[in-house]
């Protein structure tokens, strides 16, 4: 084994240091340098197609995480563009990493892996179906002859409705549960949200194209997401592939040789990793200009939790040692960091996390907590450019206040209060911790709560 490997470094065409394979991955993700100029709604689709996926989770103590990974990639933007490309039919929404929104060019290719994967939500779609299939034709006979409908628009009849107790997947009512089997077996599809609440429609109606698609074999869309997945995530090990979209088995050295013997992707020597890593061919060039220093990671701002960067704990701890763990399902008790915590990304290196509350009413950006990575020195350039991230973050959300409560190094948070009031003329504030007066400004002085 000890030969193979040393053969194999020997003779791989690309070899990359542990920073420069967190580059390349970074590059691939659209996180490597900030954005060049102000985005357009363009560049949302663009992103959303480097990224393959963008998952969609409805937590908004800050914004809700599909905004969220844009503003990472293209800074302040308009929320609303994602709404637009959705009920515009340039995106739709499907089950691929979890709940994602995806090209709509990509929809023969995720019809054919729901159809074929093996994953929690669509079996129990398929199960639903067996079980209450007469309700469920009814409730689409419903949509065919009455249009598109929200969930909300099915009132509560029956005596668990009536006693406040709903039924279905997470405590759904029925209606629910039967527009999300449909939306996972493909017969619906979503229109458009409104205040971020799906509106369901006929597929036929909502991409009219679709039934003269014709759908992949399962093998060839099999190959077709493992080199997606290689090609989004820029450098990556054959056993972290099958977590991108959410596919089964975990693959092997072996799984990807048809592709590497094509040269559709490309081996690379990573420093540290056991085995190769891989790379596609369209990032060849790429590789080769950060390998030769010419493209350092340049960009500091805030992850959301369900980033791709992050959401595969495994690939955070192997690409940058960072353990990250999402607490809001946790017991509060039981948590170490806060509710919804989001990575400090920071040219190149994920140097601590953050929990934060957007206080939209008051204008407030509420940190409750910072917590500096062990072995990270809050020297003044990181404080510089994780205060600049956290004020440009604060400013978007429409929270020009930034008030910082608990940090760790416990120093670290008076010097960003000070750092984001200079760069930005107000809101800077940090929080003695409690017993111990009200909220301190920069400068020193308490003020009155």
């Amino acid at each position: 084994m000890l030969r193979l490997r040393r053969a194999f470094r020997m003779t791989a065409p690309i070899s990359l240091s542990v920073r420069q394979a967190r580059a390349l991955h970074l590059a691939a993700q659209g996180l490597l340098a900030p954005p060049a100029r102000p985005a357009t709604r363009e560049d949302v689709r663009l992103a959303i197609a480097r990224m393959q996926l963008l998952q969609i989770d409805t937590i908004h103590v800050v914004a809700r995480s599909p905004y969220l990974v844009l503003f990472s990639r293209l800074g302040s933007y308009e929320p609303r563009w994602l709404d637009e490309l959705l009920e515009a039919g340039a995106i739709f929404e499907c089950w691929g990493h979890e709940a994602c929104f995806a090209p709509i060019e990509d929809w023969a290719l995720h019809r054919r892996i729901a159809d074929t994967k093996d994953h929690w939500f669509v079996n129990r779609a398929r199960r639903l179906l067996r079980e209450d299939r007469g309700a469920m034709r009814a409730l689409l006979a419903h949509v065919t002859e009455h249009g598109p409908v929200k969930a909300a628009d099915f009132a509560r009849g029956d005596a668990a409705s009536r006693s406040g107790k709903a039924s279905g997947w997470w405590s759904w009512r029925k209606e629910k549960a039967f527009l999300e089997a449909w939306l996972a077996l493909g017969e619906i599809m979503i229109a458009r949200r409104e205040r971020f609440h799906r509106v369901y429609d006929l597929r036929s109606r909502v991409f009219p194209g679709a039934d003269g698609l014709a759908l992949p074999s399962a093998a060839a869309a099999r190959r077709e997401i493992v080199e997606r997945t290689v090609r989004a995530l820029g450098v990556v090990e054959a056993r972290l592939v099958h977590d991108y979209f959410r596919t089964k088995p975990r693959l092997s050295d072996g799984d990807l040789r048809p592709l590497l013997d094509d040269g559709t992707v490309v081996a690379a020597s990573v420093e540290g990793w056991r085995g190769p890593g891989y790379v596609h061919r369209d990032h060849v060039a790429l590789a080769g200009r950060i390998s030769a220093g010419d493209l350092p990671p340049s960009h500091t701002t805030l992850l959301s939790p369900f980033d791709p960067v992050v959401w595969d704990r495994e690939r955070a701890r192997a690409m940058f040692g960072f353990d990250y763990r999402l607490e809001c399902y946790v017991p509060a008790p039981k948590r170490r960091y806060g509710y919804y915590v989001l990575p400090i990304l920071r040219r190149g290196e994920l140097v601590g996390r953050l929990d934060a509350k957007a206080h939209r009413a008051l204008g407030v950006f509420e940190v409750r907590s910072l917590h500096l990575e062990p072995g990270v020195k809050p020297g003044e350039a990181l404080l510089r450019d994780v205060a600049r991230a956290v004020a440009g973050c604060a400013a978007w959300h429409g929270t020009p206040e930034v008030r910082f409560r608990r940090t760790a190094p416990r120093d670290v948070g008076r010097a960003l209060a000070a750092l984001v009031e200079r760069g930005r003329g107000r809101g800077g504030t940090v929080e003695r911790p409690r017993g111990r007066g009200g909220r301190v400004s920069p400068g020193g002085g308490a003020a009155r709560g």
